[in-house]
C-alpha cells in the first residue's frame, strides 16, 4: 500500500522526513556520499566542521529512516563504510540543486542581512517613528 503524505498536516509523519533531510549536517552527508561509498573518517574529514557526535547521530538517523546503509567489516581495527541506499540517491539531485542554490545565491542574502542590520536599531533603542 503506498502511502501519500501531506507535509502541511501537523500529524503526518512525513514531517519526520522533511525534518530529517532538512537538517544541515544530513543534507551534507547525502552530499559527500553521493561520489561513492566512503568511511567515517573520510566523510568527517570531507564535511568541514562536523563534530564526531553530530556525524554519529546524522549518519544514525539516516541509516534508520533508510537513506544511508552501513557496513562494518569484521577486522581490528573496526571498518565501517557508508553508502546511500537507492533511497537515498532519489535525494541526490534535489539536495545538490538546493546546495548549487545557496552557494549561488550567499551574496544576495548577505547583502540583504546587511542592510537590515543597519536598518535596525541598536538594542535597548527606541524605533523613531
Amino acid at each position: 500500500m503506498v502511502r501519500k503524505g501531506d507535509v502541511l498536516d501537523p500529524d503526518c509523519p512525513s514531517r519526520q522526513l522533511l525534518e530529517r533531510i532538512g537538517e544541515k549536517w544530513s543534507t551534507l552527508v547525502v552530499r559527500v556520499l553521493v561520489d561513492g561509498t566512503l568511511r567515517y573518517s573520510d566523510v568527517q574529514r570531507r564535511i568541514g566542521g562536523v563534530s564526531q557526535k553530530m556525524l554519529t547521530q546524522t549518519l544514525r538517523g539516516l541509516e534508520r529512516d533508510g537513506l544511508v546503509e552501513r557496513r562494518v567489516f569484521p577486522v581490528v581495527p573496526p571498518h565501517v563504510e557508508y553508502s546511500l541506499t537507492p533511497l537515498g540517491r532519489t535525494l541526490a539531485e534535489p539536495l545538490d540543486a538546493i546546495c548549487r542554490w545557496a552557494e549561488c545565491h550567499l551574496s544576495a542574502m548577505l547583502q540583504a542581512r546587511a542592510r537590515r542590520a543597519r536598518r535596525q536599531p541598536a538594542r535597548g533603542e527606541a524605533r523613531s517613528a
